[in-house]
Formats: C-alpha cells, structure tokens, sequence
C-alpha cells in the first residue's frame, strides 16, 4: 500500500510548498506589481529597467494618499528616486551609492585585506576590517572572500540606508582540496590536489546518454573506470569487481547503490552537493573500498530561502524542498518513485528486459510482472553557534518486484507468486565543530540496513524457496583537522564498526533450512600530514591506518602516499600510493540465486576459505595544462590478493570450485581534452591487463573476467546560454569467455570447456546524444527539459555468454545483451 500514500505525500508535499510561499509574500508584493497599480489608480507611468527592480518587495501603499505622498513612500522604502516629467511620467533611477561593511571572523575580530567584489568594482577591507563599494544596482551581488574561510555573497540591497553592515566569515577547513585541474571533461568535474576527481552538481555540464547527471553513471566517463555489463550497481575501476568500491553517502557505507537491479543510480543528483572519487591515493580516513572510494556529500549549508524542484522523466517522478526554519535551521525532504504503475514507456520496457532478461522473471509460461521502487530521503541542518553545526539525515531505498508462475496441471491451471525485494535504511547523526581558526572536530554516527529477499516458487516440484541476505552496520567516526601552519595541515581520526551479515536458505520441500550470520567488529586510527607550499606548486601527503579486526585478533597497517609537483608551469608530476583492506565482499554461490536478479550476496571474511581483501597500488601520472588543452596519462600497478572464486562469477568449468587467489593488473589511462568557450572534446584510452593468480586452479594463471584490455571514450560538450548538447562514442574490447570444448566433448551430465578466457566476445559499441534547455517562466520559477538516446544505433552489444546443458542433454548458448536503441525525456520545474 505504499504507492498511494507516496503519491498523497507529493501532493501533500506541493500544497505545503505553495501555500508557504504564498504566505511568505502575503504581506509584501514585487515593486513592479505596485507601480502597475498605481499607474491605473493616478493615470501617471513609470519608467525603469526591469533588472533593478528584480526581487525588490514592499508592503502596499495606502490608497488614500495622494500621488504625490505615495511618490514619497516609495522613496523612502526602495532606493531609487522618483523623478515626475511633464508628460505624466515618472521615472525610477537607481543612484550609484557606496555601501559599507566591517568583516569579522567567529572569535568576533576584525579581518584586514579581505577581498571585497562587485560585477565591476572591487576593495579590500582595511586594518579594522571596513570596507566602502561604489554599486550601480540594488540587486549587484557582493561576494567577500579571505584566504581560509568560506566566501559569503550578499545583495547590495541589504548594505543600502543603513550604517555600515556586519558581516562574519566562517572558517573554512577545505584548502587542501585546491582545483589543480578545471572542467577535467566537463563544467562540473574537476581534479583535485590529493589526486582525486571531484563532481560538483551545482554547476555540471552535460554527458552524452545522459538527460539527468546520474551519480553512478557520470563516473564511468573517467578513465579507467567502465561497466562491464552497463550497470551502475557493478561498477569496474582499474579491473576491480564493484563490491571492492567503497561507495559513502554523507560518510555512511552503502551496500545498494541501484534501483530497477543495477540500471539507476539510488542517489538522487538534485540533492548530492558533490562527489568525490579515489582511484588510488585515498586519504588515510578511508577503510575499506581495495578498488576504490566513491564519496557522496549533501549540502552542510543552511538554507535561507525556499528552494523545491518538481521532476518528471519516463521511468520515475521525483520531488523536493528545502526550506529554512528559522534564522539557524533548514529541512531537505525528497521523494522519487518509478511511474510505470500507471505508465509503462519504451524506456521501461527497455530497462525491464535488460534487468530481468534469462532470469525466473520472464521464464516461460510467468506473468503478471510488477515492478515499482521508490526512495526517500529527509535532512535537517541545525547552527546551534557560529562554531557548531548539527546534521541529521536518513535515506529509504525500495526495489519492488512481484510476478506470478503458471503451471497446467491434471486440467488445472495453477498460479503461485514469487517477489523479489531490495530494501536499504540509512541515517546519520553529524556534529561538526570550529574550535577555533586552525582546528576542527567531526563526530559521525551512523546505521545502515541491506535486505534482500526473494520467493521462488516451483509448482511442478511443489516447492517454496525463501532467501535472504540482510546486512545489519553501525558505525562511529571521529576526525580532528589541525593547522599546524599556513603550509601544514594534520588530521587524525578514529572510527568503529560493527558488521553482521545474515543468510538465509527456507526450502519447504524437502525441508531444508541453512541460516549463517557472522559479526566482526573493527577498530580503526589513522593519521596524515600534508604539505602545500604557498604557491600550490608542491604538495604532499603522508598517512596510515591502523586496522584491528577483534574476531581474528589480527592488526593490519595501511600506508598511504601522495606527492605533487608542478614544474614549467604547465607540467605537473603525480605520484599516489596506497595499501588497503576489506573484510566485507560478495559471492555467488548458483547463478539462479535470488531469481537470477541479484545473484551475488554479502559475506564477511572468516581468515579462512574467505580471506581479508588486501590490495596494494602504486600510480604515477604526468600531465600537461595550458592554453586550454589537457594532457594526462597515468601508469598503475595494481594487485588484490584473498578474492575467492565464488566471488568471481565463473560460468565455466571452475563454477563450482573453492579456490582464492589474487588477481594483477598493470594499466595505462589517457586523456586529451580541449575546452573552448562554449565547446569542449575529450578522447580517452585506457590499457589493463588484468590477469588472475589462483593457487590451485589448473591453469592457475589466466585473463580476468573482466579484463577488458583497450577502453575508449570520445565525446564532445557545448554549451552556450541556456543550451546544452552532447554526443560520445563509447568503445572498448571483448570481455574474456570461455568456449566449450566441442571436439572432445562427451555430452554427459557436464561440459568440457577450453582453457578458461581463452576466448573473448565481440567488440563494444555504443553511441549517445543528449540535450537539455533552461528557461524562466517568471521571476520565481524556472524550467528544465531535456532529451537523450542511449545506444543511437542500435546496436546489439553483448556483454555475457555462457553455455548449459539443456533437456536433451545438448549444449546450449546463452547471452545477455545491454540496452537497444533507449530514448528518455525530462521535465523539471524548479521554485
């Protein structure tokens, strides 16, 4: 009963919306509004440009004054001067004045040399932090910036007829994360000091396929990072299987990152302020994640105005607001729930095949499919001081699947249900503190719980299979950031966990029952100095972690590196290194498990037949930045050892053995990139050879399978006005597969294969357009459209091949294709 009450929640949500704006303004109304009535009342006209008054309330004036009292009412209350010509005219002119304001800092002392802007003029602060600016409108923005702390941008409205403003500027603990590199593909994605790549939604571009900036599938035009089988919940960086990414919301471990079983992203792109990738070189503060860390952060800025959107595309309607309460308080509420229970599109039905093709779904003879998913997530930011900062948030995740199976049996037809349900509960408790300029403390409480159930039903067997995986997460983080000086930036940090994960097998005929569940609880320090000179022309970053697993009694040291330089100006040399460790990983014990959806299912290490994930990298990286060209490449060694093979996903003569190993990749990723005024084209090219180390496999050593050895993307970006347009081919080599052994096969209960990916599947191809246009309906709402075509071509991609044994005991040939030809639209209004 979920969907209508998600469905009066918008609604609800909307006429909240509406009616608090309407309150908000009851009392005053839009100056032009009133000159438009007092022009029919006294018969005189008002001229002025529109861009001056834009945004400028009042209260009425009383209508039995006279014109000329009401000329002086205006004046007094909006800055501008009311000038009568005699033609019955008026007009209304702004006088370039000065404005004035004294900068403090949070201990209440003033700031000298702060930097003071207008759109043409610019000051800065004096030695007791007062500042005077000539403004030419009332609505000129003035933006105050000091090295340190977080620019502030005011209308020049609030500083007119009144004494010299105060303004007080936080600190702000983000110079390390200096752009080195902007638009590193596009407006939006830039590249930061410590090495990472950092995608900033406020201010994205566009990527091609793409008609709104999908989380999970915006990271896969980086170099070195792709989807194997075009899926967002398995995400492939340098050769790692994506239960190896170490996907954080706010700094909460995530165990689904999907709707609709891998094809969209669970994170909604209208409430993520930014993200933050790691291919290598993380910070010390990050555990886990041996392939790579994917950081999600939401807003810590409170809000002082409305700000709602209303969204529609052809798989799912999305809502949310964020309002202030108060002057130190604001609450985020969001909403997103798939359309097709009352709309099925061609999209749908081209992510329902993709999702559930050779799956129990769509068997022979099943029927009565229905599937929605939903999420919800709600924040609450709090200012209890100028120092303290408060954040609460929570996210719900639903996947919702439903089919029935038919049977005809002795002249009946039977029918039993069977679902499929993915469910994920987050929330956090964060309190930051500004203890002073140079230190600062953050406390992380969290709780996260996956669930994953699936009924299969088997009416000629007369059998009920239940299963579950249910992990169960709960976690404490402490970070500290002290600068030692201008240069020096030291954190240190603490953080536990408990994990425990459940797996449950319910089979009714014959009875058969199988429930495991395992806890392991970690402890963790670590600690880091980093160095930036003061020209940003050298940084470096030296840290380590210390884990201690209580259940193994095992310590494990993680050493991390980054070093930087910039040289001639133009070149810059890059090195990053790290150790890392994971105790949590999927398996797939039969490929039909969970319905043959989601097939693969958590477990936790036990130093046994499932090791700790350990992984080791090192990378260097040579760049060129100039005159808007960009030239990068990057060479990586890269080696995780105690994967198992039932995390592999084998489909071949070793599906069934019990082995652990390691796997090495060595890979080269490329970028060129040249960046217009309006226009910008990229080419890159990643090389890996990925091979797999197992110890008693016979070969021991062959092709990962997912060792996809040459990986292009070319794509181009303009943009101009309101008008966004983008085009990119995406190409790259066959995933490694394993042919049966025809000539020697004896067609019994097994099948002989050649030497494991030994063989490779075809090429892959896929070219993408999309398109969006911002417009203004008026001065409080904005408009957002957009078009894409995914796979344009339509071409048949291949992207698994597998082989059984069917009922006449012959071999048989089965593939799974990604999307056909996949077009999706959106419209978005924003208040």
């Amino acid at each position: 009963m979920i969907r209508p009450k998600i469905l009066v929640s918008i609604v609800l949500i909307f006429f909240i919306l509406f009616s608090g704006y309407s309150q908000t303004k009851k009392d005053k109304y839009p100056l032009t509004y009133i000159l438009t009535d007092i022009q029919q009342l006294y018969g005189f006209d008002f001229s002025y440009v529109n861009k001056e008054l834009e945004n400028i309330f009042i209260k009425k004036p009383d209508q039995n004054l006279s014109f000329e009292e009401i000329l002086l009412y205006l004046k007094k209350n909006t800055p501008f001067e009311y000038t009568k010509l005699s033609n019955k005219t008026v007009t209304v002119q702004f006088i370039p004045q000065n404005i004035c304001g004294i900068i403090y800092n949070t201990e209440q002392q003033v700031i000298a040399d702060a930097s003071i802007l207008s759109s043409k003029n610019s000051v800065i602060s004096n030695s007791k932090g007062k500042f005077s600016l000539l403004v030419d409108f009332p609505n000129e923005k003035i933006t105050i910036s000091f090295l340190g702390y977080a620019p502030v941008t005011i209308s020049a409205f609030n500083f007119i007829n009144q004494p010299c403003k105060k303004i007080t500027l936080t600190p702000k603990f983000e110079y390390l994360n200096e752009i080195v590199i902007n638009d590193y593909l596009i407006k939006g994605i830039d590249k930061q000091l410590d090495g990472s790549i950092q995608i900033d939604y406020n201010d994205f571009g566009i990527l091609p396929g793409l008609v709104e900036p999908d989380l999970l599938q915006t990271i896969q035009a980086l170099p070195g990072v792709l989807s194997v089988n075009e899926t967002v919940s398995d995400i492939n960086v340098r050769g790692g299987t994506n239960d190896q990414n170490l996907i954080l919301w706010d700094g909460i471990k995530m165990y689904q990152s999907s709707h609709f079983f891998g094809l969209i992203s669970a994170f909604n792109p209208f409430l993520t302020k930014n993200v933050q990738v790691f291919k290598n070189g993380s910070s010390a503060r990050y555990g886990d994640g041996v392939s790579s860390v994917i950081a999600m952060n939401t807003s810590d800025k409170i809000n002082k105005e409305l700000d709602a959107s209303i969204g529609l595309n052809l798989i799912s309607a999305d809502t949310y607001i964020d309002t202030p309460i108060g002057k130190k308080s604001s609450v985020q509420f969001a909403i997103r729930h798939s359309i097709n229970d009352i709309l099925e599109t061609p999209t749908y039905d081209q992510y329902f095949d993709k999702a559930f093709q050779n799956s129990e779904v769509i068997s022979n003879g099943n029927s009565g499919q229905r599937f929605s998913f939903y999420d919800i997530s709600l924040r609450w930011l709090y200012q209890l001081s100028d120092k303290d900062l408060i954040k609460i948030n929570g996210l719900v995740m639903r996947n919702n699947l439903v089919f029935q199976e038919n049977s005809f049996d002795n002249q009946m037809d039977i029918s039993r249900e069977s679902s499929a349900k993915q469910n994920n509960l987050v929330s956090g408790l964060l309190y930051q503190r500004n203890w002073s300029d140079t230190f600062k403390t953050e406390l992380l409480l969290y709780g996260t719980n996956y669930q994953l159930e699936t009924i299969n039903s088997d009416i000629q067997n007369n059998q009920r299979l239940l299963q579950e995986n249910d992990v169960l997460e709960n976690g404490l983080k402490l970070n500290t950031e002290l600068k030692v000086s201008t240069n020096l930036n030291l954190k240190n940090g603490y953080q536990f966990n408990e994990t425990g994960i459940t797996y449950l097998q319910d089979l009714n005929n014959p009875t058969f029952r199988n429930l495991t569940k395992e806890v392991i609880r970690t402890h963790s320090i670590f600690s880091e100095i980093a160095y930036r000179s003061k020209d940003g022309s050298l940084y470096g970053n030296l840290g380590a972690r210390l884990n201690y697993l209580e259940k193994f009694d095992k310590y494990i040291l993680e050493p991390r590196i980054n070093f930087y330089k910039r040289f001639s100006n133009h070149f810059t040399l890059e090195i990053l290194g790290e150790i890392k460790s994971q105790s949590t990983s999927q398996i797939i014990d039969l490929q039909n498990d969970f319905l043959g959806i989601e097939n693969r299912r958590w477990v936790l290490s036990n130093d046994n037949n499932i090791p700790v994930l350990k992984s080791n990298q090192i990378s260097v990286g040579l760049s060129y930045n100039h005159d808007n060209w960009l030239i990068s490449t990057d060479i990586y060694r890269k080696e995780v050892s105690g994967i198992i093979t039932r995390s592999q996903g084998f489909q071949n003569q070793f599906e069934f053995s019990d082995d652990h190993g390691a796997y090495e990749v060595l890979g080269i990723d490329f970028l060129i990139n040249k960046r217009f005024k309006n226009f910008s084209t990229w080419l890159s090219y990643s090389y890996a050879d990925n091979t797999y180390s197992f110890n008693n496999l016979i070969p021991s050593n062959f092709a990962n399978n997912i060792d996809i050895r040459h990986n292009i993307n070319f794509a181009a970006a303009y943009n101009r006005n309101n008008l966004k347009i983008s085009a990119g081919i995406n190409w790259h080599s066959g995933k490694p597969n394993t042919l049966p052994d025809f000539a020697n096969n004896d067609m019994q209960d097994t099948i002989t294969y050649e030497a494991p990916n030994s063989s490779r599947l075809n090429n892959y191809i896929r070219v993408d357009l999309s398109a969006t246009y911002r417009f203004k309906i008026n001065n409080y709402v904005s408009g957002l459209t957009g078009v894409s075509l995914w796979n344009v071509l339509d071409q048949e991609n291949t992207f698994n091949q597998y082989y059984s044994l069917n009922d006449a005991n012959q071999i048989e040939e089965i593939q799974e294709f990604g999307l056909g030809v996949t077009p999706n639209a959106f419209f978005r209004l924003s208040f």
